[in-house]
C-alpha cells in the first residue's frame, strides 16, 4: 500500500506493520524522501543518522518475531541536547559541535528497548535558549506552514519535524515552554510532564529545577503512548521521584479553570483570544464546566523564571570551560583560555543569560533576586496547589501570538520573553502541561490551547485531550 505520511498516527502505523501492509523499512524510507525534499528549506534536522535503514530492519525482525511494542518501526526525531551513544550531540552550540556522546540517555535506552526508529537530531535554540530556534550556531528552523516565520522554541526543529512530515513524533525539552510553544506554532500537539516523572539523564542541562523531556506528536493518543514508554523512576536521576511517591490526582469532577484575569490582557492576539472562546465553548458542548479561578501570584511568574533560570545557567554551563571536552581556543594564561574558549563557543544569547544568572547569584544581590523569587515560586505553587482543590485542570491559550516572522523579535530580547508568559508558570510549580491545535487563524497559521493538570495528573491531560480532538 502506499503510505500516507499526513494522515498516518503511531498507532495507525503500528497497526499497519503489525498487518504487513508495509515493513519499518519501507515506512523509514518514506519519511527519509520527504525530508530530503523539505529539509533543505526548513532546517529541521541537523543530520539524519546514516543507520536509520538498519534500525528498521531491526524493527522488522522484532515485529516477524511477534516482539512488538506500540513504538516498535516507529520513525522518531530526538532534539540535539539528548544524548544517543556514538552520535553527535551539540544542543546546537559551536561549543560542542564535535561531541559525540558516550551513553544514552534513559530515555533513548526506553525508546530502543520498545523498538522504535531515530531519524535524526534535530534543530534547536543554542542549549535550549530561546523561544524561535533562531538563536541556534547553524541558522534558524522555518515554521512548515509559513516558511517566513518561526518554528517556535527552544525545541523548534522537533516540532517542524513531524509539522512536515519528516518524523512521526520527536523528543523536545521543555523548560519554560520550549515543547508546547513550538508544538503550538507547528500545530501540533507537545506534552509538558510532570517534573521527576520523565528521567532527566543524559539530557543537557540548562534550568535543572525546570527542564523535563517529553514528546511532540500529531494526536494526545501519540503523545500519551511515548509519555508511557519514556516516563518512571531512574536512579541515575536525582530528580526522578519513585512510583510510591507519586500521588495521582483523584477521578476527574469534570470542571476545567480559567484565569481570566491573567488571559484577558493587553498584549494577547485577538484571534489568539477568539479562538480560546471558541475551545472552551467545544470543551463546555463536551460535558465540561468552566469556572473563573484566581491565580494571584500568576502575574510574577515571567519575571521570577527569568532570574531563576539563569541562575542555573550560569551554573550548569560552567562545566565547558575547554578542558575536557568539547571547543578549546589557545590563550596565554588558563583564564584566557578560559574567555576565549566561551567567547568564541557561546552565541550571543548564551552569553546574556550567563551573565544574568552570574549577577543575581552574585554577593549582594543574591538575596534580593535569587531568594525573593524562590519565595515568590513557592507561592506559585501553592496557588496551583488551591485551585486544583476546586478544578481538576486549568486552561490558558499555549501562546499570546502565532508564529511571528523570523526576525521580527531578535532585536528586543524582553518582547522575545513575553512569548512564554502562559508556559513558564507550569515549570516553576513542577506540573504537567500538553499544548493542543485549536485551529488556525485566518492566514491559516495553526494555534493551539493549553491544558494545566495537578502534579501526576497527565492521565487527565490524556482524558480531556482526547475528548476534545473527538
Amino acid at each position: 500500500m502506499s503510505i500516507d505520511l499526513k494522515e498516518l498516527t503511531i498507532k495507525g502505523a503500528s497497526e499497519h506493520l503489525k498487518d504487513g501492509d508495509f515493513t519499518a523499512r519501507e515506512l523509514v524510507e518514506a519519511y527519509l524522501k520527504k525530508i530530503e525534499e523539505k529539509n533543505g528549506r526548513i532546517n529541521a534536522y541537523l543530520e539524519v543518522f546514516e543507520d536509520a535503514l538498519e534500525q528498521a530492519d531491526m524493527a522488522d525482525k522484532k515485529i516477524k518475531l511477534g516482539n512488538i511494542s506500540a513504538l516498535t518501526g516507529i520513525p522518531m526525531a530526538v532534539k540535539d541536547n539528548i544524548l544517543i551513544k556514538g552520535k553527535i550531540a551539540s544542543a546546537s552550540s559551536k561549543i560542542l559541535s564535535n561531541y559525540r556522546a558516550t551513553y544514552d540517555a534513559t530515555v533513548i535506552t526506553k525508546l530502543k528497548k520498545a523498538g522504535a526508529i531515530f531519524l535524526g537530531r534535530t534543530n534547536m535554540d543554542e542549549f535550549a535558549m530561546g523561544s524561535s530556534t533562531e538563536n541556534s550556531a547553524y541558522g534558524a528552523t522555518k515554521n512548515p506552514h509559513d516558511e517566513t516565520r518561526v518554528a517556535g522554541g527552544s525545541s523548534g526543529g522537533s516540532a517542524a519535524a513531524v509539522a512536515m512530515n519528516g518524523a512521526l513524533a520527536s523528543l523536545g525539552s521543555d523548560t519554560g515552554g520550549s515543547i508546547r510553544q513550538p508544538a503550538s506554532f507547528c500545530g501540533a500537539v507537545g506534552l509538558k510532564t510532570t517534573y521527576g516523572a520523565v528521567s532527566r539523564f543524559g539530557l543537557m542541562s540548562m534550568g535543572s529545577s525546570l527542564d523535563q523531556i517529553g514528546p511532540i506528536a500529531k494526536t494526545v493518543g501519540d503523545a500519551e503512548i511515548i509519555f508511557d514508554v519514556i516516563s518512571g523512576y531512574d536512579k541515575f536521576d536525582s530528580t526522578s521521584v519513585p512510583e510510591r511517591e507519586r500521588d495521582k490526582p483523584a477521578k476527574s469532577k469534570k470542571t476545567i479553570g480559567v484565569p481570566y484575569s491573567f488571559i484577558e490582557r493587553e498584549g494577547i492576539d485577538k484571534e489568539v483570544l477568539a479562538n480560546f472562546k471558541e475551545t472552551l465553548e467545544k470543551l463546555k458542548s463536551s460535558g465540561y464546566e468552566i469556572k473563573d479561578i484566581e491565580l494571584p501570584h500568576l502575574k510574577y511568574s515571567l519575571a521570577v523564571y527569568y532570574i531563576i533560570m539563569p541562575a542555573e545557567v550560569s551554573t550548569n554551563l560552567a562545566r565547558f570551560d575547554g578542558v575536557r571536552y568539547g571547543l578549546r581556543k589557545e590563550g596565554e594564561t588558563l583564564l584566557d583560555s578560559y574567555k576565549k574558549t566561551r567567547g568564541n563557543g557561546f552565541g550571543k544569547e548564551v552569553r546574556r543569560r550567563i551573565m544574568l544568572g552570574t549577577y543575581v547569584l552574585s554577593s549582594g544581590y543574591y538575596d534580593a533576586y535569587y531568594n525573593k523569587a524562590t519565595s515568590v515560586r513557592a507561592l506559585l505553587e501553592k496557588n496551583f496547589r488551591n485551585a486544583f482543590q476546586e478544578v481538576d485542570a486549568i486552561a490558558t491559550p499555549t501562546t499570546p501570538t502565532p508564529a511571528f516572522k523570523i526576525g521580527e523579535k531578535t532585536g528586543n530580547p524582553l518582547e522575545m520573553y513575553l512569548a512564554d508568559i502562559f508556559t513558564v508558570p507550569v515549570n516553576l510549580a513542577g506540573v504537567p502541561a500538553v499544548s493542543i491545535p485549536s485551529g488556525k487563524t485566518q492566514s491559516g497559521l495553526p494555534l493551539g490551547f493549553q491544558l494545566i493538570a495537578p502534579w501526576w495528573g497527565e492521565a487527565s491531560l490524556f482524558e480531556i485531550g482526547k475528548s476534545f480532538e473527538q
